[in-house]
């Protein structure tokens, strides 16, 4: 947010008050809209994005919003894990660094150089990093859960993915029986226990062919495979592409970046925008 407040909205949860310097992330595109006071989001107009600078005038709030498209098969499972929309409020005097990837953004956005479309793109890689470890640093970067005994077995597999893993095991850590933990954290999770392990064996795995030069056979063992052979196999049919080209590709993907500003002026009172997900590209 860069100026104003408002309401973020989504049918799913209840109203979050947004004010100046707050982000706001959505891992798959979660219906969200804006709007100035609490109401459904049904009731909201969709949002037509603009160039940045935008347009001079009052305004009720404005915001700048980043998008990538991802390519490789199924979301992967770190995205998948985290909750639809994710709100930090960064205490900007303990993270100057934040401060001053945003304002890089704001400057870089409102200026036609040379360079433009890659510094763009670069600042809203890091400016996701450090969302993500804000957000981690606040809720332990696990999946949303109330029930101690599921969110002990998810630490577990987050902390120890190479570990052989098995449903009486982490039954075991949750103190549930067999059954009942299955049940519960299918419930709690979406999906049951083997597959989240082997989605976050194969997110990791993903992370480190992507920020790591390290031979496929070690990453393999780090992400609980015995061998390259097993998890190639596993990684392929999950993403649709093998190892080695997920690798030699990764940095086309993370290059594809958008931006926008939005800005919603007092044109009727009390309404607000929804946010399209056929968004333009643009930078």
């Amino acid at each position: 947010m860069l100026g104003g407040t408002c309401w973020l909205i989504n049918p799913d949860r209840d109203p979050v008050l947004l004010r100046p310097g707050d982000i706001v992330l959505t891992s798959a595109g979660a219906p969200h809209g804006l709007a100035t006071t609490s109401r459904p989001l049904a009731e909201l107009p969709e949002m037509e994005m603009g160039g940045f600078p935008p347009e001079p005038g009052p305004c009720e709030f404005e915001f700048l919003c980043g998008a990538y498209r991802l390519q490789h098969g199924p979301v992967p499972q770190y995205l998948r894990a985290l909750p639809d929309l994710i709100v930090v409020s960064p205490d900007y005097d303990r993270y100057p660094e934040m401060r001053a990837l945003i304002e890089l953004l704001k400057a870089e956005a409102s200026r036609a150089l040379p360079g433009r479309g890659a510094t763009v793109r670069s600042l809203l890689d890091l400016i996701l990093v450090q969302v993500l470890r804000l957000w981690h640093d606040q809720d332990g970067g696990l999946p949303a859960t109330d029930d101690p005994g599921i969110a002990a077995a998810l630490r577990r597999i987050h902390e120890h993915p190479q570990h052989p893993w098995n449903v009486a095991g982490l039954s075991e850590i949750a103190g549930l029986p067999r059954t009942a933990f299955t049940r519960r954290f299918t419930a709690q999770v979406g999906q049951p226990p083997m597959s989240y392990l082997t989605g976050w064996r194969l997110g990791r795995g993903a992370r480190l062919l992507r920020e790591t030069d390290a031979p496929l056979a070690t990453i393999a063992r780090q992400v609980g495979y015995s061998t390259e052979f097993a998890f190639s196999g596993a990684f392929r049919r999950h993403y649709g592409v093998a190892p080695g080209r997920f690798r030699r590709t990764a940095g086309e993907v993370a290059s594809v970046g958008w931006l926008w500003v939005g800005r919603r002026c007092p044109v009727r009172a009390g309404r607000g925008c929804k946010v399209k997900q056929n968004w333009a590209r643009r930078g």
